[in-house]
């Protein structure tokens, strides 16, 4: 007997396949007033047997930048050679992490995401999807846990954090409870809102939940007055804040509403906040996302990865980095339209006059210079 959520799912499906191949106009996403077209000249610098650099950072001596990538290892620029080599790994068992690109085996080699260094210490503490928060020393090689769970819960989907240097405390995301990084597509279209954000304290060990409920739970970033922390809420096409100080201490509301999904979040040295986009929303993953019954039927429906990708994305690959001020104006909104050079941007890290740009979809990374 078929299901009464058979058939649904039969035919939004069979629409998604179609979409995909046949009227792919149909999901472009639109022109962003305002914009400049410009990343499509940043230079390119190749991952060689890697893939998916979703951070960015550099060490306190200016070295770098590193980034962690898909079969689990943090790889370090080595400015000298113009070369990455290995700088560290999230889990001992890599017998079989030999290939580039195996979401089937993240679980398995780990999968680092978001990057930070403590500048006082030099360790290098990393938000890996799998394994929880980890830590290597400045000289790297395995990392150790850190937290693996709060209030009873495991981490299921740890994704990015900042750290404050002064009270040493590290706010971080769990993007969900219950659906893990390689089913992403799956947690922003069946409207998941399990997402947390936490802060540890490094002093007392302790794990304090700030924020729950959040929808697709990304980037951190805290401001440069230390009274607030940004969270990217993804599937929402929004930032949050969070206020640490002050009257509205404890309390949260909404940054800045923006045209895509956003990844990760950089505050610069003014305390403005570069958001890359991974993709800008398009008319039909737009529907899709305002009929919650529809995502949750499209969810579950035999679509593969890339099919899925296809429809959150339009279609097309494209590269937009956002520039906030701390307020939450658009201060800048830099774009590679046509994808010539960047696409599916994870981070922006502004340094020295250049953005250093990430994404979790390519094997480089890309460059720009600002003047």
């Amino acid at each position: 007997m078929v299901s009464h959520l058979e058939l649904p799912a039969a035919f939004l499906a069979l629409l998604a396949i179609l979409l995909t191949l046949y009227l792919p106009s149909i999901l472009h996403t639109p022109t962003l007033p305002g914009s400049q077209d410009v990343l499509g000249a940043a230079e390119v610098i190749q991952l060689p047997g890697s893939f998916g650099p979703e951070s960015l950072v550099f060490d306190r001596n200016g070295d770098g930048p590193y980034t962690g990538v898909a079969d689990g290892r943090v790889l370090k620029w080595d400015r000298d050679s113009g070369k990455w080599i290995e700088f560290a790994v999230t889990s001992q068992n890599r017998e079989e992490c030999v290939q580039p690109f195996a979401p089937e085996l993240e679980h398995v080699c780990g999968r680092p995401l978001g990057l930070r260094f403590d500048s006082k210490s030099g360790d290098l503490y990393i938000a890996d999807a799998y394994l929880g928060l980890q830590v290597v020393g400045p000289e790297g090689g395995l990392a150790i846990p850190v937290a693996t769970e709060a209030e009873g819960e495991p981490f299921y989907f740890t994704n990015d954090m900042d750290i404050d240097q002064e009270e040493d405390f590290i706010y971080f995301t769990d993007t969900s409870t219950r659906l893990r990084r390689r089913e992403f597509g799956v947690a922003i279209f069946s409207g998941d809102k399990t997402g947390r954000l936490m802060k540890y304290d490094k002093s007392s060990k302790e794990i304090t939940v700030l924020m729950r409920g959040l929808a697709f739970a990304n980037g951190v970033a805290l401001s440069k007055d230390r009274s607030f922390v940004l969270v990217a809420e993804s599937t929402n096409c929004r930032i949050l804040r969070y206020w640490l100080k002050g009257q509205k201490a404890g309390t949260t509301d909404i940054f800045v509403e923006l045209p895509g999904y956003p990844d990760n979040v950089r505050r610069n040295e003014k305390g403005e906040f570069w958001v890359g986009l991974h993709a800008k929303k398009g008319p039909v993953a737009s529907w899709f996302l305002s009929n919650p019954w529809a995502g949750k039927i499209l969810s579950r429906a035999p679509l593969s990865f890339k099919q899925l990708h296809v429809l959150l994305v339009g279609g097309k690959p494209q590269a937009t980095a956002i520039k906030l001020s701390d307020k939450g104006q658009v201060i800048d909104i830099l774009e590679d339209i046509e994808g010539k050079s960047l696409r599916y941007i994870s981070e922006v890290e502004e340094r020295d006059g250049k953005l250093w740009i990430a994404s979790v979809m390519t094997p480089f990374i890309g460059v720009y210079s600002l003047h």
